[in-house]
């Protein structure tokens, strides 16, 4: 008994010990840049873990070159309201598919599924010209536009509400609740670390965007910090320390959101594996 306790906290030591050498070697690019943002011109390319001498010269750089307050603020309404639709049509939807049964509910199940595969570079122009159409060019809304439902969120939460425990929908549908309150004061209720999850997902997904904010936009007031980003990397030389700078205050909200939903995060991961 002694050799197998013995040989099991080896193990676990072991194990631990490769969780924090994972971490370490995933966390360092951004320790990184964060030293980086802090060094100056001089010392850009410095080995040491720590700048010799600290300056704010890159951030102050950063904020003179390019209007990032107001880059961050649209790339943060653009995910927040992406990331909001996103979960509204997707729960909505996933209830539909989880709860009822209706005329071709598996074909249109497995188009919305489909849609999943097609990399958006394929519908990227004809949702181009269609913006257009519009007049909508280089605003906020365009890029919302095309983001406002997912099939990847449909799916996630189709399958989380079809492992709910149908009891507790026959109860409360026997308690006189309809459809709707069985929705919203019982499933999403219970799916709160699902949903953290998805949000997250979702969030940082619409955060990085590239592609289509740099099709649509026109003006800097009008785009988004990934953008913003691009514009110290130029044919003459790229500017490390403002990139550097600039990519830690892009950083800076996808962090907190994480801190804030940490927890269901974690409670999502652990109800799955004991599932």
């Amino acid at each position: 008994m002694r050799r197998i306790s013995a040989r099991s906290g080896l193990n676990s030591a072991a194990g631990h010990l490769m969780m924090v050498l994972l971490s370490i070697f995933c966390l360092f690019p951004v320790y990184w840049m964060l030293v980086s943002s802090f060094r100056p011109a001089n010392t850009m390319f410095e080995t040491s873990l720590w700048p010799t001498q600290p300056s704010l010269d890159n951030f102050t750089r950063a904020i003179d070159a390019i209007p990032i307050a107001r880059m961050l603020l649209n790339t943060l309404v653009f995910s927040a309201i992406s990331t909001v639709f996103q979960l509204l049509t997707g729960i909505l939807a996933a209830f539909a598919f989880a709860r009822w049964k209706f005329r071709f509910d598996t074909l249109v199940y497995t188009a919305i599924a489909l849609t999943w595969l097609v990399p958006f570079q394929v519908v990227m122009i004809p949702n181009y010209l269609l913006i257009a159409h519009m007049g909508l060019l280089d605003s906020i809304l365009a890029l919302i536009l095309p983001n406002v439902a997912a099939a990847l969120a449909i799916m996630l939460l189709a399958q989380a509400m079809r492992g709910f425990p149908r009891e507790v929908i026959e109860a409360a549908r026997m308690d006189g609740a309809s459809n709707w309150r069985i929705l919203w004061e019982v499933l999403v209720p219970n799916l709160r670390g699902t949903i953290a999850s998805l949000a997250i997902l979702i969030f940082i997904s619409t955060w990085n965007e590239y592609f289509w904010p740099l099709l649509l936009s026109r003006t800097a007031e009008n785009s988004v910090i990934q953008i913003g980003i691009q514009m110290f990397m130029t044919a003459e030389g790229n500017q490390w320390g403002p990139l550097m700078a600039a990519s830690t205050l892009a950083s800076l909200p996808v962090l907190i959101i994480y801190v804030v939903l940490q927890r269901q995060v974690v409670q999502s991961f652990m109800k799955s594996g004991i599932r």
